[in-house]
């Protein structure tokens, strides 16, 4: 059984390597280039150099593959220029399954997001069924990983595709070198740089757990189905404080209404774009802090077997991982 991972390098799609190699699968992965591949280090699996954009390399990853765990996204909460999420997000993933498809591959994943689904106005849970439109998401990745997730849902119904689409939460842990926005929460807290709160919510879910939902998603998963893999919904400020009991230091943060965050996140995008580096609030990020971006995996758990620890172990890998490698100053 030989299984191709893209997205490998990166913070989830090394952590769905890891499961698939844990597993007895033969693991080949995509990768670009130039791309870091220290999550790669340790691990005997065949790489093939490519990129989303390249259909030629797509249809040289795919060949003699049995299935294929489609990880990879180009995550982003700011982009000054969307073309190139757009490029890997949507079209990648359309080139991607089709080529699949042709190659005549027996099983598909696709990794989407929670992004791509609705959130209740009172704050109760969203599922797989809440509804969503394009017009009510915020930010070019939500929406590409949006337009994304139509068009292979729509590929699946066109062509019978074998294939299942898993919509990942929050993801802590270790190996997220890049690091991700959520990583950058982590980082900036334990480094002090975190004085001030939203009141916003967030799923938190050990990157693992996601990655063995992909595995049960693969094994069990109904085609067509997409299933929610998420963990605790904890509140920013609950996520903030849990951080500080690991590490032992008890901060007082100032709770700062969306209001006068909005004109703040105005500003650091305007430097951003002088500047050529990513703000720390952007105005995409508090628009959707105004809801609480709370979900549930019930149905995975009842339909694939789907489990997840607590939050805060995730919080405690993270951390120790972050501080063993020298992220935090």
């Amino acid at each position: 059984m030989k299984s191709l991972v893209t997205g490998a390098t990166g913070f989830l799609g090394s952590a769905v390597m890891r499961s698939l190699v844990s597993a007895g699968h033969a693991v080949r992965v995509l990768v670009r280039p130039n791309s870091d591949r220290r999550n790669l280090e340790g691990f005997a699996v065949e790489v093939i150099e490519g990129d989303l954009r390249d259909i030629a390399s797509l249809k040289r990853a795919v060949s003699d593959c049995d299935s294929l765990f489609h990880v990879a996204a180009d995550y982003r909460l700011w982009v000054p220029d969307p073309t190139t999420m757009h490029e890997i997000n949507v079209q990648g993933t359309r080139a991607l399954i089709i080529a699949a498809h042709e190659a005549g591959i027996q099983r598909m994943v696709y990794t989407s997001s929670v992004a791509t689904l609705g959130l209740n106005a009172d704050g109760s849970p969203a599922n797989e069924n809440t509804p969503s439109d394009l017009s009510t998401i915020n930010g070019y990745y939500k929406r590409s990983k949006f337009q994304a997730e139509q068009i292979v849902r729509q590929l699946t119904t066109d062509h019978q595709l074998p294939l299942v689409i898993v919509n990942p939460s929050t993801p802590i842990g270790p190996c997220d070198i890049r690091p991700t926005p959520t990583g950058k929460i982590v980082i900036d807290t334990l480094s002090g740089h975190m004085p001030a709160y939203v009141n916003t919510g967030l799923n938190i879910a050990h990157v693992d757990d996601i990655a063995q939902g992909h595995l049960l998603a693969y094994q069990y998963g109904k085609t067509g189905e997409r299933y929610i893999l998420g963990g605790d919904n904890m509140s920013l400020l609950q996520i903030l404080q849990s951080i500080d009991n690991i590490i032992g230091k008890k901060r007082n943060r100032l709770n700062i209404p969306i209001s006068v965050m909005l004109p703040l996140a105005w500003t650091m995008e305007k430097i951003a774009l002088i500047t050529n580096t990513e703000p720390r609030a952007t105005l995409d990020s508090i628009h959707m802090a105004k809801k609480l971006m709370f979900f549930s995996s019930e149905k995975a758990e009842r339909e694939l077997g789907y489990q997840h620890r607590p939050a805060i172990e995730a919080l405690q890998d993270a951390i120790k991982w972050f501080m063993e490698h020298g992220y935090c100053r």
